[in-house]
């Protein structure tokens, strides 16, 4: 039996735009039902860089104390290998105004509960783990909910005055929607996996540690008890990486960190590397009558910078603001979905033009062979004048168009 339902507003996918979404709208006194389709949030190799920008809308949220009691560490730099294998500081988030002038290293998982149980508290919002949106409902042009699936098989339909999609770069209901993305040339996949952190290393602070040789480069993020890591090569590498086998490629990150060298045996067969076809894509129009896509629905980004939490985070919070009065008055039109991606859309183009910008000087001289490290002129602007690393940290750190909380959503609320 099919089971039909209805909600206010529909939101698909329980990742960060989804979760800060919903908290929002909820705070707004709008009915708002999130579908996640999986059980838990405890998924591996998710980003975990939370932005300053992110930490102030936490502070204006009222959230800033329950957020820095959540286990993490602080980025206070970016910086990259030169050739000469010393470290290059690129972006210093330190130089950035307190108490905003870090990266938080937060578990994707604690975010995301924390988050859903500040929702939690509020009378108007659902979250429906195990439940995934498998298909549009239309009404003629006009789309009316989805159809979803259980994880125990049971199929059903909700019906919402707006279905807003936040299932991710492999969005199913963009692809049901006809919406196809622009895709932009990127040089890289990225393999994941995870290397144990023996306890006496575990008292040294966290941190996000790149190392690149030749046409390769190796990123190592410290977890209390292991390290995740990301090994760079040359885009469509996968079967050539795998067909060479697991000893092949202990010995390639044995080459790039050789103090893992210890640890690479835990590593059994290559079913334990992970492969993202990293993507760089965004929609030319991120809506129809009834449907509006944010985050990575809307825009694929490179983890150049990762930036694409925040900037997920960030159309959340616009299309929040922008979206709750034409709600609350069950009056949402087409013009009202055109501002969100209006106000959105400049900001994408812009951080996705700076990560194709850093593609085309570093990774893709990179992972040819050609050079490894940053250009000499980057280089040369690092350590000359150190106000330049101003410049990188500030729009890893704010982006081009920070937006801010609703007076509605803060702990002394205004409607909206």
């Amino acid at each position: 039996m099919t089971v039909n339902e209805s909600t206010g507003v529909l939101v698909c996918g329980g990742g960060p735009a989804g979760m800060m979404l919903g908290l929002i709208l909820a705070r707004a006194g709008i009915e708002v039902t999130v579908l996640e389709k999986h059980g838990d949030f405890l998924r591996d190799f998710r980003g975990d860089t939370v932005h300053p920008a992110t930490v102030r809308l936490m502070d204006e949220l009222g959230l800033g104390d329950g957020f820095r009691a959540l286990p993490q560490s602080r980025l206070g730099n970016l910086s990259l290998p030169s050739p000469d294998g010393s470290m290059v500081t690129l972006g210093d988030f330190e130089a950035l105004p307190e108490p905003y002038n870090y990266i938080a290293m937060v578990p994707q998982w604690d975010l995301l509960s924390f988050l859903a149980k500040a929702a939690g508290e509020e009378p108007g919002f659902t979250l429906r783990m195990n439940t995934e949106a498998t298909a549009l409902l239309r009404d003629g042009e006009k789309i009316t909910g989805v159809r979803y699936r259980t994880a125990d098989g049971r199929d059903g339909r909700i019906r919402a005055e707006l279905t807003i999609a936040c299932d991710g770069r492999h969005s199913t209901l963009r692809r049901d929607a006809g919406l196809v993305p622009k895709e932009f040339r990127v040089p890289f996949d990225v393999w994941w996996f995870r290397l144990p952190r023996p306890a006496g290393e575990r008292e040294a602070p966290a941190a996000v540690t790149p190392v690149a040789r030749g046409p390769e480069a190796l990123i190592s993020l410290a977890r209390d008890d292991y390290y995740q890591v990301a090994y760079f090569t040359a885009k469509g590498s996968d079967a050539r990486l795998r067909a060479e086998g697991i000893k092949r490629f202990r010995e390639r990150i044995a080459h790039l960190r050789p103090d893992f060298a210890d640890r690479v045996s835990g590593l059994a067969s290559m079913d334990d590397v992970h492969v993202l076809d990293v993507r760089l894509n965004r929609l030319d129009r991120w809506y129809l009558d009834g449907l509006l896509l944010i985050g990575d629905a809307a825009h694929a980004m490179s983890p150049a910078g990762g930036v694409g939490i925040n900037l997920a985070i960030q159309d959340a919070v616009a299309a929040g603001t922008i979206l709750a009065g034409p709600l609350r008055r069950h009056a949402v039109t087409l013009a009202d979905l055109a501002a969100v991606q209006r106000r959105r859309y400049r900001p994408t183009v812009i951080v996705q033009n700076g990560q194709r910008l850093l593609q085309r000087v570093m990774f893709e001289k990179q992972f040819a062979g050609k050079r490894s490290g940053p250009p000499k002129s980057m280089l040369f602007l690092s350590r000359v004048i150190p106000g330049f690393r101003k410049i990188p940290a500030r729009f890893v750190g704010f982006g081009p168009r920070p937006e801010h909380a609703p007076a509605f959503a803060r702990p002394e609320r205004k409607s909206p």
